[in-house]
């Protein structure tokens, strides 16, 4: 019995240190070899919060002889401003449009330090919005259009500023599913050990993020080599593995679930009718919960009505834009 003890006590010993040190030791090379300005040329790029921020633009091309309002185009997980590629002329007949790729993602600086707030957690997005919103909104009304995990930011940045959006459009948006919340390991994540595995352990997101693209698209005809090709491009970023596993352990707590009553704005909800990502059966329910919204299921679709059903989308949208925008 004292032999098997000792042995145990031998083998935990070495499987620490082994943590301890091992990490340290394995080498790690991004597959990415480009900067963000080779991988996405004649991209703009704008400093907000620090950071060097991809941003696409469409002015408004509307005749309302007024004041057009923001629209501000969120995409979700492991996306960039190519998921708005179908929509973002048509919605610019609207108000002048902006879609930009949040940290981690697209072809935005990939910090790898900081100091103070980090920039992948959902403070860091909020001053990110909060600057855009500075920069190119001043004296407009503000719609922000969310997709997915870019829809909780949305929603989330609007109830804890009221005042600054005057619209919300919520796109198959993930808060009911995937409400924020502490998983209790951030101290864990943070070790140096784990800042070296990391980016080892994220890798294969690159093949797992094709999985869930066709998971996304109900017709998988409409997934063509260049829709593959439009997700990929950011892969080919120098250290992108690092910053994927910094947007993973981000800190993203929020009390938005609990507090959907407190939304108070025309809100549009709109799903993709076989959306299995964001269950579609979440779309009636957040419905219920924002008093003033509106709902529309667009047929033919799963997870990306935006993309394989822009025409039914922007008619969604254009029956409630009266609607949205008089706030």
């Amino acid at each position: 019995m004292k032999a098997f003890r000792r042995f145990m006590f031998r083998a935990l010993l070495a499987g620490i240190l082994a943590f301890l040190i091992v990490p340290f030791l394995i080498p790690f090379n991004s597959s990415g070899t480009l900067t963000a300005a080779q991988a996405a040329p004649g991209a703009e790029f704008v400093q907000l919060n620090d950071l060097s921020v991809r941003v696409e633009r469409t002015a408004y091309s509307g005749n309302c002889g007024c004041k057009a309002p923001l629209i501000v185009l969120m995409h979700g997980f492991g996306a960039s401003t190519y998921s708005w590629r179908h929509v973002q002329e048509p919605l610019s007949e609207l108000g002048e449009v902006i879609s930009y790729d949040r940290p981690g993602f697209g072809f935005t600086e990939r910090k790898s330090s900081w100091e103070g707030t980090n920039p992948y957690g959902f403070e860091g997005n909020f001053q990110i919005l909060d600057d855009l919103i500075a920069k190119f909104g001043e004296g407009r009304k503000i719609v922000l259009v969310g997709h997915s995990a870019g829809g909780q930011l949305a929603a989330e940045f609007t109830r804890l500023n009221p005042t600054k959006v005057s619209a919300l459009i919520l796109v198959d948006a993930a808060i009911l599913t995937t409400g924020g919340g502490s998983n209790g390991f951030g101290w864990f994540f943070a070790l140096p050990q784990m800042q070296k595995i990391g980016p080892i352990l994220v890798s294969s997101i690159a093949t797992s993020g094709d999985d869930l693209l066709r998971k996304s698209y109900y017709d998988k005809k409409k997934l063509t080599q260049d829709v593959y090709d439009g997700y990929h491009q950011p892969l080919k970023i120098k250290g992108w593995e690092q910053a994927f596993w910094f947007f993973s352990t981000a800190p993203r707590e929020n009390q938005l679930k609990e507090n959907l009553s407190s939304l108070n704005l025309p809100t549009l909800v709109i799903t993709g009718k076989y959306d299995a990502v964001v269950p579609a059966k979440d779309a009636p329910i957040l419905h219920k919960k924002i008093a003033n919204s509106s709902l529309e299921i667009i047929p033919k679709t799963t997870h990306l009505p935006q993309e394989e059903q822009p025409k039914l989308f922007m008619n969604a949208v254009l029956k409630h834009w009266k609607e949205l925008a008089k706030n």
